[in-house]
Order: C-alpha cells, then sequence, then structure tokens
C-alpha cells in the first residue's frame, strides 16, 4: 500500500477525494460513482452528512437534492455560501434503494472522511442527522433534543469540535425542526466566526 492508499482506496494528490475504493461490496454495485466532499480545502466548518442519494450519485457532489437545497437557503440566511464551507458524507458511496449505510460500511469509509478532516483542519464539524451524528461521537443520539450541542470526536489521529445538527430532510417532513436547523447553523457559524467561541444558548 503506498502514502496515497487509504484502506483499500486511492486518493488524488490533495489527499482530500478518494478515486477508487471497493471495500463494500452492495455500494460499489449501487453507486454510479464515488461522492467525495466539496468545498474549500481550508473551510472552517465541514458539514458531514449520512451518504450520497440518488442526485448526489448522478451528479458526484453531495447535498445537490432537495435537502442541498435546503441547507444552501439556511447558509444563505446565516451569511454563508456553499462556496464557504466544505460538505461532505459519513460513506462515499450510495446505499442501495437509499437505505441507511450500515456500520460496517461507515467504518470501511472512516479513514476517509479522517483524512479529509486531517486536510482540512477546520474549526467546526457539523453532523447533519443521525447516522453521522452517531458515527462520529460513538453513541445514541437524540438530535432534536441534542442539536447545536458540541461534543468532541476522534476521527483517526485528531480530535475534533462536533456540533449536532438535524438533517435539512426533517425540516420537509416536520416543519417544527425548521427553527432547530436554523438556530444551529446560526451557532455554527458564529462559533467559526469567533474564531472558536460559541455563542449558543438553549433552544
Amino acid at each position: 500500500m503506498t502514502e496515497d492508499d487509504v484502506e483499500g482506496g486511492t486518493w488524488d494528490g490533495e489527499r482530500l477525494a478518494t478515486t477508487a475504493c471497493e471495500r463494500c461490496p452492495a455500494l460499489v454495485d449501487s453507486r454510479s460513482q464515488i461522492v467525495n466532499g466539496a468545498g474549500p480545502a481550508d473551510a472552517d466548518l465541514v458539514f458531514v452528512g449520512e451518504a450520497p442519494g440518488a442526485s448526489e450519485d448522478e451528479q458526484g457532489e453531495p447535498f445537490v437534492g432537495r435537502s442541498g437545497t435546503v441547507l444552501d437557503e439556511e447558509l444563505h440566511d446565516v451569511g454563508l455560501d456553499r462556496a464557504d464551507v466544505r460538505i461532505t458524507n459519513t460513506v462515499r458511496c450510495r446505499p442501495p434503494e437509499n437505505r441507511d449505510p450500515h456500520v460496517e460500511e461507515r467504518e470501511n469509509c472512516r479513514a476517509y472522511l479522517a483524512r479529509e478532516l486531517a486536510g482540512i483542519g477546520p474549526e467546526l464539524v457539523i453532523t447533519l442527522g443521525k447516522v453521522p451524528s452517531e458515527h462520529l461521537l460513538g453513541r445514541d443520539v437524540a438530535v432534536t433534543s441534542e442539536a447545536g450541542e458540541i461534543h468532541e470526536a476522534t476521527v483517526g489521529e485528531e480530535t475534533w469540535p462536533v456540533m449536532i445538527c438535524v438533517h435539512p430532510a426533517a425540516t420537509l417532513y416536520d416543519p417544527s425542526q425548521g427553527e432547530v436547523f436554523a438556530e444551529t447553523l446560526r451557532a455554527a457559524a458564529d462559533y467559526a466566526g469567533d474564531g472558536g467561541q460559541s455563542t449558543l444558548g438553549s433552544f
């Protein structure tokens, strides 16, 4: 294995994207392409979702479907743009029928996320939904009640501050989640803007 190989995948020159991986047979069969993270290589904020869906698998970029539109609009409302942040996923290949990625699949992809985060060095990692929150924190997470909380998570050899956030799709199915989502993104923007001093209160 060369230094550009991580857990069976080959990385591009920037070490932020894997260009080949066959560790998860079901995902290899399901995907059209590997969907790597998108956004600046020095972003202060990194958003981590669950897995690519149909639109992401087709276009090769994370959060470009309906959930992506919600995320883009809320980023704009808190004074950010998609081009300001890094967006990636727990796994980089679309699971069959958009099912949740299995624990083994998440673990197979963890080294890629670790390398990506280490290369970027963000001020804050924001987990979008239950799957990435539980994957990074290693415990059960009640996303709605814990949204906005910051905890530490070790990914690879680095430890990062991780803010729990509801998934953008939750706001589509349950409008009451909209304010929780908005407040969490405001807090994330404040955290990065203040050099790591979160202004989040209870909500």
